[in-house]
């Protein structure tokens, strides 16, 4: 999301009319009684831990440093265990309907079939691969790593804003938030409760060996595929390889032979059984793809379709999250699952479609709308903070191709305590968790990305739009 708040109705996450809300309780003291010049100098260790780790985020199309640092603000968010229960069960449920959905629309398609999903959403949609129609992955699992984007407006009204099935980045936030609050604040682990995150490079690991293929003979070899040190989230590939033991290769570390690929090392070729990959689809193989591309592995996609390697996530997952397609999910949960939506959508109009477009058109002040293939908080328009003249210019680019935009209402975003040069104050957030999908299992750890809107009253909570970052706590019970 982004833009402004344009209603003061928003969920204060620690504060209610009863005063601090439970999960909050064991940090007012800490809050309260932190002096300023103490919390300055914290701040300051924190960048400085950020700095001498390596923490940066490359955000694209800005001049200056292209490798700056994630603000991190010190104040975590909380949620209880009851809490997140809930989002446990609710993120579990979507994780594996989108996996059912991507193993149906790339074999019998009965979705499209009994008329649930359109079918020129999903075969004329460019995340639709058809190089791998007819192909089950191990497992029958096509998105490993699923980010589900959440937004909360009450204290139990949460809603799924976006499904990420590709390569969602941040978890290394996640983690290294963590580490730094440990270090920085001892005594409020001591005091507090707090679910761990640290065994998410352990459950990643094995979750990726779990859908090694059949050809597979020892202990799966694992990599992850980078398009190296100039992609915004190099950092976190080599953290990730770095944290579960494996190697972080590029292109040029990889060859195909025969049935299987290779890694080049000084001791010879290795053969790789599992490609975590994050590079795009479009990349991935030069002989199946973009003949171009000076990131993938000519050949790899013929290994792949004969079972001589398994890609995390497969190729073509990415028609599950395209935003025309998102509208769909709970649809899929109750054909796939034969369960009602734990989770609920946020309420989306589709250009697409006449009646929605009129609508959107003839409120696009009220409205956030967003390019159906867009990401990071690129391409969009948040109608309560634009001019008259930017709604105008956006009017004409959906009624010039209304198919590439939905819509959404401004959702009043919770709030979490931040803080600011003036004091602890309220600041909008959002959440992502993880949930590792593998063969036979499916993981979440109790925890997740908080992304923090860090001027006042702005819904601007995308690192690559200058949110910042927060740990999340889950108090154990």
């Amino acid at each position: 999301m982004a833009g402004n708040s344009n209603t003061p109705n928003y969920f204060n996450e620690m504060f209610s009319g009863d005063g601090v809300r439970p999960p909050y309780r064991g940090l007012e003291s800490w809050s309260n009684d932190m002096p300023l010049e103490l919390r300055s100098l914290k701040q300051s260790e924190a960048e400085a831990l950020f700095r001498r780790i390596g923490i940066t985020f490359a955000v694209y199309g800005e001049g200056g440093d292209p490798d700056r640092l994630i603000p991190f603000d010190m104040f975590p968010r909380v949620f209880s265990g009851e809490e997140w229960r809930k989002l446990d069960r609710g993120v579990k449920q979507r994780a594996r309907a989108l996996n059912a959905f991507l193993c149906d629309v790339y074999n019998r398609g009965e979705i499209v079939r009994a008329g649930k999903i359109p079918g020129h959403l999903v075969y004329s949609n460019e995340a639709y691969e058809r190089a791998v129609a007819g192909f089950r992955p191990p497992g029958n699992v096509y998105s490993h790593i699923v980010g589900i984007d959440l937004v909360r407006t009450g204290p139990d009204e949460f809603f799924v804003l976006e499904d990420n099935c590709r390569t969602p980045s941040g978890v290394s936030y996640m983690l290294e938030n963590r580490e730094i609050m440990m270090r920085m604040f001892p005594q409020l682990f001591r005091e507090n409760r707090i679910a761990p995150v640290e065994n998410y490079p352990r459950l990643l690991r094995r979750t990726l060996g779990s859908v090694a293929p059949l050809k597979c003979e020892d202990e799966p070899r694992v990599v992850i595929l980078t398009p190296g040190h100039y992609n915004s989230a190099y950092y976190e590939h080599s953290f990730l390889a770095d944290m579960m033991g494996v190697e972080l290769v590029e292109a040029a570390d990889l060859f195909v032979e025969g049935d299987f690929v290779w890694m080049r090392t000084t001791e010879g070729p290795r053969r790789v059984d599992v490609i975590y990959r994050r590079i795009d689809d479009a990349f991935l193989d030069p002989l199946c793809f973009r003949p171009d591309s000076m990131l993938g592995i000519p050949g790899l996609m013929n290994v792949y379709r004969s079972g001589g390697v398994t890609i995390a996530s497969a190729p073509g997952a990415g028609v599950a999250d395209d935003k025309a397609i998102y509208t769909f999910v709970p649809e899929m949960i109750r054909f796939y699952l034969g369960e009602e939506p734990i989770l609920n959508n946020v309420p989306t109009w589709q250009c697409a479609r006449e009646d929605d477009c009129g609508y959107v058109l003839a409120n696009l002040k009220d409205l956030v709308v967003k390019e159906v293939h867009g990401s990071g908080g690129y391409g969009m328009l948040v109608g309560p903070c634009s001019t008259k003249e930017q709604i105008a210019a956006f009017a004409d680019k959906i009624r010039e191709n209304p198919g590439n935009y939905i819509a959404q209402p401004t959702l009043a975003l919770s709030t979490c305590p931040t803080f600011t040069k003036e004091g602890i104050a309220p600041r909008h957030v959002d959440l992502r968790p993880y949930c590792l999908v593998g063969d036979g299992m499916i993981e979440l750890v109790p925890g997740g990305l908080t992304r923090v809107a860090l001027t006042e009253g702005s819904l601007v909570v995308n690192s690559s739009q200058g949110g910042g970052v927060k740990d999340t706590w889950v108090m154990a019970e």
